[in-house]
């Protein structure tokens, strides 16, 4: 009991972003033993509703919704702490600490039906982390912010099957016999041992993979790409999901995986696209305040920089400004 009641305070002082070196310690090993600390995800959520003053009780599938608002607040506090040279510990941990465990651990859980149907895990990256995990198969998977992979751990078929929603870079292990598949809400990419990037976000106009080795396979199927392509290395594939059309380029692939090593090279990119990929990579609400900022276009690289240290770096090349109120920040024209 003793046991239970100092982890839910760990838990509650985690969220609320007031813990201690040593408490910040005992939390990071206690999320190194998902296994052993099933209930993380219940006491996570409870402390939640104690600090929001939610009382109902979440669909399972609204989990990663609980965790997207934890880490929208906790890394828009980190930033802002960061800059003013605040002193609270939280903030001094490295960038891959507390928020990113989370998103590897608390985010996999297992649905147990009763029946013999398939058996499903399914893993969630929060917006703000990049997690890494591997398959049964001994497949690597990088899972990219804002994402969700569910896969089956007692599949009978013939093939190796992934549900994504999101990004998701891939090192298939080879297995001639029993094919690789990656289903998206377009189009399916089946393989048997290569590495590829998936980016597949329910609600972006564009869908793209990106061959870096091997070769792979685009299946129509019952979605909505009229007959299947094969990639070879180098070239990339893009689904545009409101006009329904394809088209192969090649690519330079290094452009599209760096994510994955917490680096983000874009060029030309447009700043309504670059604020998207902002909110997913720190885990913070932007709003546009003046429409027209949104057709400037920036190259750059963002890699140890903060939000802010971003937003200070685009101030400076682009005629724009921005404000913080309350968890929010506010792009508006200058």
């Amino acid at each position: 009991m003793k046991i239970e009641k100092g982890i839910n305070q760990l838990i509650e002082k985690y969220i609320r972003s007031e813990s201690n070196q040593q408490e910040l310690e005992d939390a990071l090993t206690l999320f190194e033993a998902p296994y052993q600390n099933l209930n993380l995800r219940r006491v996570i959520y409870e402390a939640w509703k104690v600090e929001t003053g939610i009382n109902k009780q979440p669909e399972s599938e609204n989990f990663s919704e609980v965790l997207d608002k934890i880490h929208h607040r906790i890394n828009l506090e980190n930033q802002v702490q960061r800059k003013s040279k605040g002193k609270r510990l939280l903030v001094t941990i490295p960038k891959v600490a507390a928020i990113l465990i989370i998103g590897i651990l608390l985010g996999l859980f297992i649905h147990q039906l009763e029946n013999p149907e398939p058996l499903y895990s399914t893993f969630i990256s929060p917006k703000g982390s990049v997690s890494q995990m591997i398959l049964p198969d001994n497949t690597l998977v990088y899972l990219n912010a804002g994402s969700e992979i569910k896969y089956t751990v007692n599949s009978t078929n013939k093939q190796r099957e992934v549900f994504l929603n999101g990004e998701a870079w891939f090192e298939v292990t080879k297995n001639k016999k029993k094919p690789f598949v990656v289903h998206t809400p377009f189009y399916d990419v089946k393989v048997f041992g290569t590495q590829f990037n998936v980016k597949a976000y329910q609600f972006d106009e564009e869908f793209t993979t990106t061959l870096e080795e091997g070769n792979i396979e685009v299946v129509s199927g019952k979605l909505k790409v009229k007959e299947n392509t094969f990639l070879k290395p180098g070239e990339q594939l893009v689904y545009n999901t409101s006009e329904n059309t394809l088209k192969i380029k090649n690519v330079n692939t290094r452009l599209f995986t760096s994510w994955k090593d917490n680096k983000i090279i874009f060029i030309n990119m447009n700043l309504k696209e670059l604020i998207v990929l902002l909110e997913r990579k720190f885990g913070v609400d932007i709003e546009v305040a003046d429409n027209m900022v949104l057709d400037y276009h920036y190259d750059g690289t963002i890699k140890e920089e903060t939000i802010l240290e971003v937003l200070d770096l685009l101030k400076e090349t682009l005629p724009i400004q921005y404000k913080i109120e309350g968890q929010k920040i506010i792009i508006q024209n200058k």
